[in-house]
């Protein structure tokens, strides 16, 4: 559950276990998982392995259920002249069980039931070569949430070049609607490009305005390429909850040219800071979940770097600073429909 370089979890919503954002196996096995926690049994240490390996010493039954073939580069070699098997980590077989997916999701009812609260489990599941499954349940936590502020009504007379961002089906949070007070924007391809010993630069400036803004009431954006809070550059801003915790609302942006793809690491610890907080989570994503998105709006106009660092001139282009005063941005979000929409200008419509 930790933000491994290059490495992604198989994130399954039990309400449809088998939909699937990214539809091209080489999406699927470009953010998938490459590393695999193991214990050596003569030592009892945990490790962790490259898949590829492990799945050269796995029995056939386990190797089916986790991996499978990425055709589109199979077909690619092919057209080479080299045929070769090319796998990754899917996790296919186990979400296409029906019986093991309506039994995960009778356990987390049960359990929601009996804590009065959503709760968040670590489990193992041990399947025998017969198909036979066992689910072992480590961990339990419920998770103490803020009561909803009910439904928000989302304005549909707005016009597209005064909108920011409008997402669908990919928010995590409570529903709210609010004017914006500040926006932090980072450039995804600028910040690609940036050396990779400069890249602390962006987490150290963000860190700066999360506390120049600390206990202000004040309600603050930020849009960062990939993962916040990863422990790798290359695959987001290596930044910790610390630097964020001012944010009210953080979207996470991809940008596949760069390798940035949003995931939000259910089970880790910034997923549970960012539920305990209170703050609403987005995914940006390159596809029809992103209904639109203008971050030229972001880098338009006067950028207020130079008030929180003394690098402003060499990060002028990759990070971008809004303070909105007579600029009014207002967020409008609906949890039941999972509705984002954050847009320019005075916004007709009632809550």
């Amino acid at each position: 559950v930790d933000r491994r370089t290059g490495s992604y979890p198989r994130v399954v919503s039990l309400d449809d276990p088998k939909k699937m954002l990214l539809t091209s196996s080489a999406d699927r096995h470009q953010f998938s998982q490459r590393y695999i926690d193991v214990v050596g049994t003569g030592t009892d240490v945990v490790q962790y392995r490259d898949a590829d390996m492990l799945r050269l010493v796995l029995p056939d039954s386990q190797t089916k259920l986790l991996f499978s073939h990425d055709w589109d580069a199979e077909r690619y070699f092919r057209d080479q002249g080299m045929a070769r098997d090319i796998f990754y980590v899917s996790c296919d077989k186990l979400v296409q069980n029906d019986e093991l997916m309506e039994d995960m999701r009778q356990l987390m009812k049960l359990l929601q039931t009996a804590y009065q609260y959503p709760v968040d489990i670590e489990y193992t599941i041990n399947v025998s070569s017969g198909g036979e499954y066992r689910i072992s349940l480590l961990q339990c936590r419920p998770l103490q949430l803020a009561k909803d502020g009910g439904a928000v009504y989302i304005p549909r007379d707005i016009a597209p070049e005064s909108i920011l961002l409008e997402t669908q089906g990919v928010s995590m949070g409570f529903s709210r609607q609010h004017t914006i007070d500040a926006v932090v924007y980072i450039d995804a391809v600028a910040y690609y490009k940036m050396p990779y010993r400069d890249k602390g630069k962006v987490k150290h400036i963000l860190s700066t305005v999360n506390w120049r803004f600390r206990a202000q009431n004040k309600h603050l954006l930020l849009l960062t390429p990939g993962r916040i809070c990863t422990s790798s550059p290359e695959l987001g801003v290596p930044s910790s909850f610390a630097d964020i915790s001012e944010f009210d609302t953080i979207c996470e942006v991809s940008e596949k040219g760069a390798g940035y793809m949003p995931e939000l690491s259910y089970g880790s610890h910034i997923f549970q800071d960012l539920v305990e907080a209170g703050i609403l989570y987005s995914a940006v994503f390159e596809g029809e979940s992103t209904l639109h998105f203008h971050p030229e709006l972001m880098t338009a106009g006067v950028n207020a770097i130079d008030r929180f660092t003394d690098n402003a001139d060499e990060l002028r282009d990759i990070v971008f600073i809004k303070e909105l005063q007579e600029d009014v941005f207002r967020l409008y979000y609906d949890m039941s429909s999972e509705h984002l929409l954050i847009a320019r200008g005075s916004v007709s419509g009632q809550g």
